[in-house]
């Protein structure tokens, strides 16, 4: 006879593994085929969650009438490669770094800014200058290979679980989103003449709706809390780091991600696209607020 998947980790574990991902624990199951499945896997169904292949209907029988189409547990669609967002994003990243390495003189053009030179001579460049492209092109710009290296890492580390929870468009929102708010706190409170650049923003970003994902899902959430306590300890305590934009990235994934996975269904994208628009207005508040105090 055949074991069930899973059956062999939850009698050692006490828990099952994912179907998919059998050294995942998980105490969520299909409510169609009774398969255990992890927040990778999970869609969201009228009623608890289905497995990929239930809600497509691989099993040849269509798709469950409960889950007429495949949605994560955020309302987005449930794409075959649930990375795709998360493997271009590095990809990005990684083609900016090399550029830097070959041509160092482009860094001038993309790092984040407020005014340069700082008063009380004239600015020729910066944010304040009208140049606001910097709060974009500062979060895909990395100098030193360990900083790209942890950024990176930590991309792929919480970007795809979230990519799968999320769905690709508002996973992208999220991401964009939060490092647009880390780099207008960094605008409005460091000083007009200090560069900075990085992803990091965007990565407390994900920090934090990962740890809202994880407290509605009911999972342990001491790894991740752990993680990021250790990453706030260096944020601090190490000099030339940018602290505000990892607190301002960290504000708005916690934010945006509540308003994702716990908006209402009836309402969904009307609170997780208008949650998120009113972060990228405060963002732009900021930025107003910050460039009248320097011209």
């Amino acid at each position: 006879m055949d074991q069930a998947p899973g059956s062999r980790q939850e009698a050692r574990d006490g828990l099952p593994g994912c179907y998919r991902h059998p050294d995942r624990e998980t105490g969520i199951r299909c409510t169609r085929c009774d398969r255990p499945i992890c927040p990778e896997c999970m869609v969201n169904a009228s009623v608890g969650f289905q497995c990929p292949d239930c809600a497509r209907g691989a099993d040849g029988g269509g798709p469950a009438p409960s889950a007429s189409r495949p949605r994560t547990i955020a309302g987005g669609v449930v794409s075959d490669d649930p990375r795709l967002v998360t493997k271009i994003l590095i990809g990005i990243n990684v083609a900016v770094f090399i550029a830097l390495q070959i041509r160092p003189s482009l860094v001038d053009r993309l790092v984040l800014i407020g005014q340069w030179p700082p008063a009380p001579f004239r600015a020729t460049e910066g944010v304040a200058e009208g140049e606001w492209y910097r709060l974009l092109t500062s979060m895909f710009a990395h100098q030193a290979v360990w900083h790209i290296a942890f950024n990176m890492l930590a991309l792929w580390w919480l970007g795809g679980p979230l990519e799968a929870a999320l769905g690709r468009v508002r996973y992208l929102v999220l991401y964009f989103v939060s490092g647009l708010a880390g780099g207008a706190l960094t605008y409005l409170l460091a000083g007009p003449g200090s560069a900075s650049l990085g992803a990091s923003g965007a990565i407390f970003g994900l920090f934090g709706a990962t740890a809202v994902l994880v407290r509605r899902l009911r999972y342990d959430m001491r790894p991740i809390v752990a993680l990021l306590v250790i990453n706030l300890i260096f944020t601090f305590s190490w000099g030339n780091i940018a602290w505000q934009a990892h607190i301002g990235g960290l504000v708005a994934g916690v934010v945006m991600g509540y308003a994702m996975v716990h908006a209402p269904r009836e309402r969904r994208a009307l609170v997780q696209y208008g949650t998120s628009a009113l972060v990228l207005a405060v963002v732009l508040v900021m930025i107003l607020v910050r460039t009248a105090q320097l011209t």
